[in-house]
């Protein structure tokens, strides 16, 4: 899309004029025009600074104690322990992220070309690895609650790090985009720097499209197909059976999909509208530019909400990790009793031991 400007004897018309005395009209192709992203007004950078800092600090501990749980039980690792410990590895170093990024959001990329391409490395591995070991623990429940046998159950906990490794690697190879990313002074302020894909090489626009379809299919509508085909089928299964542990298993499984779909579609959302901007499936407009680019720094945040909300839907609403937790704790309050009592015994006789005998 063009846009003709006439001017009406104005200055572009002596310009247009040549020698052989032919006027041609001046056009304005809109994505020439200057439209550049200005930062973020300082109150709303700083509210979203916070969120980032108040998700970083409620993912941290959360993530840390499910791990610190999975990784001291003495029994048997079942497969959706093994994802659950993975995951928990994902969010925490997603979440390690957070702190660069609300940095970045006051004073501008500051931490130079290296970290730029890493943190961005990290931050996509961990988004890609993340979803899919969601998927990978909706496939378990599937096959325990609806396909349970103990043959089955013993070939696929021994397959289960292996598939834990075979995702991180993928998940790995699905980042490599983030190495094109590099910091930029902003025009408008050259004392501030942002962090953003640089495409320089072939057509920006097929490498980004390129990447924006592999978010889209494998960074939510494929892992959310796998999640609602397995949960669903888990459900029905569990409305024909009896039980309270059943019917809380439910719940947990309806928690799990609205929370995946609260937090991640209004990001997915915003990203296909700014993929069609980008497209030229959207006529160009600075405006609706701006709005977009408002509208994915808000999704994004809360997509990363779902880092500190993993722990409380997979680990703290199921009786089974509270009871072990439990006894960890209480494993450790003995064990510093006896500590205490050791130490105050020990005290004890080194004080009969100095008392005079006269």
């Amino acid at each position: 899309m063009s846009i003709i400007i006439d001017f009406d004897g104005d200055y572009f018309d002596i310009l247009n004029d040549t020698s052989y005395n032919n006027h041609t009209p001046y056009v304005v192709d809109p994505k020439t025009l200057s439209c550049e992203i200005e930062p973020m007004a300082y109150p709303a950078a700083l509210i979203t600074c916070l969120i980032l800092i108040t998700i970083f600090l409620l993912a941290i501990p959360g993530n840390l104690l499910v791990g610190w749980v999975i990784g001291t039980c003495k029994h048997a690792l079942t497969p959706s322990d093994v994802y659950l410990f993975h995951l928990t590895i994902a969010d925490s170093l997603m979440a390690l992220t957070l702190p660069f990024l609300a940095a970045a959001l006051i004073r501008g990329w500051v931490f130079g070309d290296f970290m730029c391409k890493f943190l961005n490395l990290i931050i996509e591995a961990n988004f890609y690895t993340s979803i899919l070991f969601l998927a990978c623990i909706s496939i378990d429940r599937y096959l325990v609650i609806v396909r349970s046998s103990q043959s089955f159950k013993r070939r696929q906990r021994m397959c289960s790090w292996v598939l834990c490794g075979a995702v991180w690697v993928y998940g790995g190879a699905l980042a490599l985009p983030s190495l094109f990313n590099d910091v930029a002074k902003l025009d408008s302020d050259p004392s501030r720097a942002i962090c953003s894909k640089n495409f320089d090489i072939g057509s920006s626009t097929t490498w980004r499209l390129a990447t924006r379809v592999f978010l889209h299919v494998f960074g939510f509508f494929l892992p959310l197909v796998v999640m609602v085909i397995c949960y669903g089928i888990t459900i029905e299964r569990l409305l024909r059976t009896q039980g309270f542990q059943k019917h809380r298993a439910m719940k947990v499984i309806i928690a799990v999909v609205i929370a995946f779909l609260l937090c991640w579609t209004p990001y997915h959302i915003t990203m296909v509208v700014d993929t069609m901007l980008r497209a030229d499936l959207i006529s160009f407009d600075c405006n609706v530019r701006r709005s977009v680019t408002l509208a994915l720094d808000i999704t994004n945040s809360l997509a990363l909400f779902h880092s500190c909300i993993n722990p409380v839907l997979y680990a703290f609403v199921g009786e089974k990790f509270r009871r072990n937790m439990m006894l960890l704790f209480h494993r450790k309050v003995r064990l510093q009793k006896i500590s205490v009592s050791k130490s105050s015994r020990s005290t004890s006789h080194t004080s009969e031991a100095s008392r005079p005998v006269f």
